[in-house]
């Protein structure tokens, strides 16, 4: 007997105009919408070639780096993680991970199934890692790649001392992996003159793109470790030096590696191409006077940030402690349902404890801030005052 078709396929597409300040992803510009509608293009046409080689460009000015070993993953941020260690890692290879929050975690559950060898540094709750605890790890662990998340997004922490963490890694002949998936282009990064080895971010996030292409950047050392593995890449998908090639990465012709959508490399190229219009420097003084706007707002309403040190605090993903006796999935409905604006709440070590405010591209505006400020307050009133009927 043949199936009937889906009675939901005869209606129309709907998609509602959400208010996305979560972390990620962000609402996109016009531009980059309009962008999205343009005719689909091959994957092997020559335009679509012009078009990754602006999208290289624009990646390598953000990160802020020389490195011909960039490009971009077909996936989310988490396929720019898994290609970090997936080429990096081999069995047995000894990797230290800076948790300062979830992804250190979520990184150790895909390094497990590379066979390599796991070791820790925790932050204290709250906190970024400092050099001392960082320097105490290497000493005892010896590690060939160090990792960590310049901005964590489960907790809205900054780390700091990147450029100190590079140096003490090229001592330590190790390989130093940083996910800037929430952070590059909120706040500053140096991927060259910090000597970091491996990166990659979010399409999603600041740069106000569709999620699914990722944009990651090997250094030359990387390069030469993956060239020098004595067991192949384990995944074909991800081997950096395939993706690289059909990238035009190692001055060798272009090829056919996968499909990669001509859709989404149009919505990166324009993200790229505002960022760089706006000029990289006045997007992250942007992004940090909005944070700053939001903090001194938490303060006047009340509230309490849940990141203590100042200097610690992510300005694209801003964590704020929920207050006690209120219900933060209350809170998030009554903002998604009454004004189509997403407020979040916390995720691994912060579930149920803090709201999550996502300042990032469009949404890292002072109009934002006060919309969101005004909005979070309203509904913390609203759920306060249903819990005090009920009593």
């Amino acid at each position: 007997m043949e199936l009937p078709a889906p009675v939901s396929l005869k209606q129309p597409l709907y998609v509602p105009n959400k208010t996305l300040m979560g972390p990620g992803p962000s609402n996109g510009s016009q531009r980059v919408l309009d962008s999205l509608s343009n005719p689909i293009l091959g994957h092997m046409h020559p335009e679509s070639f012009e078009i990754m080689d602006d999208i290289k460009a624009g990646v390598q000015h953000l990160f802020q780096t020389k490195n011909t070993a960039t490009m971009c993953i077909s996936g989310s941020g988490h396929a720019g993680m898994e290609t970090a260690f997936v080429n990096l890692v081999e069995d047995g290879d000894v990797v230290l991970l800076g948790c300062t929050g979830l992804w250190g975690h979520r990184a150790a559950e895909m390094i497990k199934r590379l066979n390599g060898d796991i070791r820790y540094v925790e932050a204290r709750f709250g906190r970024s890692l400092t050099m001392k605890e960082i320097e105490f790890a290497f000493e005892g662990h010896k590690p060939q790649i160090f990792f960590v998340a310049q901005g964590d997004s489960s907790t809205g922490i900054l780390q700091q001392h990147l450029k100190e963490i590079g140096e003490l890694c090229e001592r330590y002949n190790c390989l130093f992996v940083v996910d800037t998936v929430t952070s590059l282009g909120g706040t500053e990064f140096l991927m060259d003159a910090w000597k970091v080895d491996m990166a990659y971010t979010g399409s999603h996030k600041v740069l106000g793109a569709p999620p699914g292409i990722t944009p990651v950047s090997f250094s030359e050392r990387a390069i030469a470790r993956i060239r020098s593995r004595k067991t192949l890449v384990k995944s074909y998908y991800l081997d950096a030096l395939l993706v690289g090639q059909y990238w035009n990465c190692f001055d060798l012709p272009r090829i056919y590696h996968h499909t990669i959508s001509s859709t989404l490399l149009y919505g990166l190229r324009e993200a790229l191409a505002q960022v760089c219009a706006a000029g990289r420097k006045n997007v992250i003084t942007r992004h940090q006077e909005c944070s700053h706007r939001l903090q001194c707002g938490v303060q006047d309403i009340k509230l309490e940030m849940f990141v203590p040190n100042a200097n610690d605090r992510l300005p694209t993903v801003n964590t704020i402690k929920v207050p006690t006796g209120v219900d933060w999935r209350k809170v998030s409905e009554y903002a998604m349902t009454k004004y189509n604006l997403e407020i979040s709440g916390g995720l691994g070590p912060t579930a149920e404890q803090v709201f999550r405010i996502g300042l990032m591209g469009e949404n890292a505006t002072f109009e934002r801030v006060d919309l969101v400020l005004n909005i979070l307050h309203e509904a913390i009133q609203s759920t306060k005052l249903q819990e005090k009927s009920k009593i």
